[in-house]
């Protein structure tokens, strides 16, 4: 049975002194370029397996700009979005709009012209069809995940996934102007990551999110319940990880590398439900990152080699 959302007295933490750090690194943090550069390679995997030589200069340029751009607004928006809850959390209350660094409306401004000048870019100088996918999924993840589900539902971080699963679909998009059944399953990889990545942070940062009323699965089900689902989904991405095999589209490479990620991570989620011990939910957290990483690595590596 689920276990009911319990909620204590907001903390509010005090901005610290805005110092002499220069305006433009608030800019840059409120886009989580390291966040970004992470969405980047995913994109980049996309637009590489959808050619089979050489992926054309404008379309590479163009399309990683543009895709770069309209993430960016994307998290500079959620950073607008959840300014009054990041204000109360240890890990967020230092962010620029907490901390009075950026203003509401400069940072509305900057949002908005970010993700303007991304979509004109992939608009002329991509094609359309990429401009308005990529801009479906900064709704997605900027107004529908941020503005409601985040608040709405334990199942937000499952839903809301899509969103940033969408990456190597664009990349796809950007240097062949059309879907096709490859680019999908890796979007099925990145949406069946999603959840065990995010539920492991979300176990160890449990008592904030409970703080600040934010139903994540830790707070509204328990910690050892989410243990679970962490468990069970990294089977799932294993399972994942093997559809592009099934399909042609990797060989042996990718196959040797997909299986050792994944019996990484699977031992991990294992260690996280049996034998659990203080830091491991953010070391679980932290290999999911590198996980991903190494994965669509070995993804680029097996298509050139």
């Amino acid at each position: 049975m689920a276990k009911s959302l319990k909620l204590t007295k907001p903390q509010v933490f005090t901005a610290s002194p805005i110092g002499t750090l220069p305006v433009w690194r608030a800019y840059i943090e409120m886009t989580k370029p390291k966040v970004v550069a992470l969405m980047l390679l995913t994109v980049l995997v996309g637009m590489c397996l959808a050619v089979p030589g050489a992926v054309p200069l404008q379309g590479l340029v163009a399309g990683m700009g543009g895709i770069a751009m309209m993430a960016g607004s994307a998290a500079a928006l959620n950073h607008l979005i959840d300014r009054r809850i990041d204000a109360m959390m240890a890990r967020t209350y230092n962010r620029p709009l907490p901390k009075g660094r950026v203003s509401v409306s400069h940072a509305l401004i900057f949002a908005a012209s970010l993700g303007t000048l991304g979509f004109i870019m992939l608009y002329l100088l991509v094609n359309p069809l990429t401009a308005w996918l990529t801009f479906a999924s900064l709704i997605g993840y900027a107004l529908v995940y941020t503005a409601y589900l985040k608040r709405a539902t334990s199942q937000n971080i499952v839903i809301g996934g899509l969103a940033g699963a969408m990456p190597p679909l664009l990349g796809w998009t950007a240097v062949t102007n059309e879907f096709h059944g490859h680019a999908l399953l890796l979007v099925i990889i990145i949406f069946t990551w999603t959840p065990p990545h995010f539920w492991a942070l979300a176990i160890h940062r449990r008592a904030e999110y409970a703080k600040v009323a934010i139903p994540m699965l830790p707070v509204t089900h328990g910690v050892e319940f989410t243990k679970t689902c962490i468990l069970l989904y990294t089977l799932l991405l294993a399972i994942a990880c093997l559809f592009p095999v099934l399909v042609g589209m990797c060989g042996v490479l990718y196959l040797v590398s997909s299986s050792l990620l994944s019996g990484g991570f699977i031992y991990q989620a294992w260690q996280l439900k049996y034998r659990d011990r203080p830091g491991l939910a953010m070391q679980v957290f932290r290999f999911s990152i590198y996980h991903l990483m190494l994965l669509f690595t070995a993804l680029l590596l097996d298509h050139y080699l």
